[in-house]
């Protein structure tokens, strides 16, 4: 190949920002506006600015490198925050593999006809109120009221969570109007499944995002002592719960198939010994590529936790959390990113993205491409997340001749 990344470069500026936020339990903890997410912020501005690159900060925290040209910009990125006790790839692969293509193409002197620039969206991992803050904020996606009403998970609004930064709700409301015109966003990321491992393949190409409802929900039956009421008498919320866990499951995976639905949080009340419970409150998400599929399991899926409600004599409740439509990657990037793998001699599988991606929220305004790399075993938002490193020098340098393609 002509030109290609440097990649001991790549691997140091990983394993460097991989120090920042380690916390007692051998992950990374980095969510956003935190004290380590602000010392990671203040490390990727002082790369850019060393990688000549012209830097610059939106309302919502977004950090850019820019590389000037003509016309509508090519855009390549991901985020740096992390999960509670996360790993060290999921994101910070995206953001730091695009700085080294544009900090090599500036090297080689290389003439461009468009703008490239490298992106840092904040809290991809929903830490504050909802997911996507960064992106949704860049694309002036964001309801105000959502912001000032809602609780992040630590517990407070995240106007506190503000307070000691250089960001308002104000400023994060206002983002989008610093956005330049977008032509392509292309994200490299860890796979987060094990499809790629499975078929052996160094590369991954997606040509589908799912989307995702979360919901908050809870039913409502009547505490009683456990040793004086009788079973046929008990309006058991926990029973409700557990039968909506295993019915919705069973309808997802039999009328669905490839479609998720996933029960990730369980809170009973009042939680003691010899009482029902009276309340049980749930965390509750389902997720398909597939739009038609999103809407029919909004309906019957809802549908099945009153009928089970009313069997039971409870009483059901639902409040949406978050909610992205699914989308198809740019037939145009997909050829590029495939012929360029042909060119580098890099086998590829073509594969949908469960996980949600910034690249998701960005499909609005511009082309969007995505590069998957194979994670061990699958694992990911873990500190047993693990790559080869032989596969990200091959998805860095993809991006590279990707990047420059569209650019030139």
């Amino acid at each position: 190949m002509d030109i290609q990344i440097n990649f001991d470069r790549l691997k140091e500026d990983i394993e460097s920002l991989s120090k920042i936020g380690r916390d007692p339990n051998g992950g990374i903890t980095r969510p956003s506006f935190s004290k380590a997410d602000l010392e990671a912020r203040d490390w990727l501005k002082e790369k850019i600015k060393k990688a000549g690159l012209a830097l610059r900060e939106d309302g919502a925290g977004n950090i850019f490198g820019r590389l000037e040209g003509k016309g509508k910009t090519i855009m390549a990125g991901s985020h740096i925050d992390t999960v509670i006790n996360g790993g060290m790839f999921d994101g910070s692969v995206g953001v730091l593999s695009a700085l080294e293509c544009l900090r090599k193409i500036k090297e080689e002197d290389k003439q461009l006809s468009k703008p490239l620039e490298v992106a840092s969206f904040t809290d991809e991992e929903g830490n504050l109120v909802g997911d996507f803050l960064g992106s949704r904020a860049f694309m002036g996606l964001l309801n105000r009221e959502f912001l000032e009403k809602g609780l992040t998970q630590f517990g407070v609004p995240l106007a506190d969570i503000l307070r000691g930064t250089n960001f308002t709700l104000d400023t994060i409301m206002e983002a989008h109007q610093q956005k330049p015109d977008i032509e392509a966003f292309i994200e490299i990321h860890i796979e987060q499944g094990s499809v790629l491992e499975t078929e052996n393949k160094p590369i991954g190409i997606v040509d589908c995002i799912a989307g995702k409802h979360y919901r908050w929900c809870s039913f409502f039956g009547e505490s009683s002592h456990a040793g004086t009421t009788p079973l046929e008498l008990r309006h058991d919320a926990f029973l409700g719960l557990a039968d909506f866990a295993l019915k919705s499951t069973q309808h997802v995976a039999t009328k669905h198939y490839g479609s998720l639905v996933t029960i990730g949080k369980i809170g009973v009340k009042p939680g003691a010994f010899s009482i029902i419970p009276g309340q049980a409150d749930f965390s509750f998400e389902f997720r398909s590529t597939s739009k038609e599929t999103l809407e029919e399991l909004e309906k019957s899926l809802f549908d099945l936790a009153e009928n089970i409600a009313s069997t039971r004599g409870l009483k059901f409740t639902s409040k949406i959390i978050d909610k992205t439509e699914p989308v198809s990657l740019s037939p145009r990037l997909l050829t590029i990113m495939k012929e360029e793998c042909k060119k580098l001699g890099y086998p590829f599988f073509t594969l949908p993205s469960g996980a949600g991606h910034d690249a998701q929220i960005l499909a609005g305004a511009a082309e969007i491409g995505m590069i998957f790399i194979p994670c061990e075993d699958g694992i990911s938002h873990s500190p047993q997340e693990i790559i080869k490193w032989e596969d990200l020098e091959k998805g860095a340098n993809l991006l590279l001749h990707s990047l420059l393609r569209l650019a030139s």
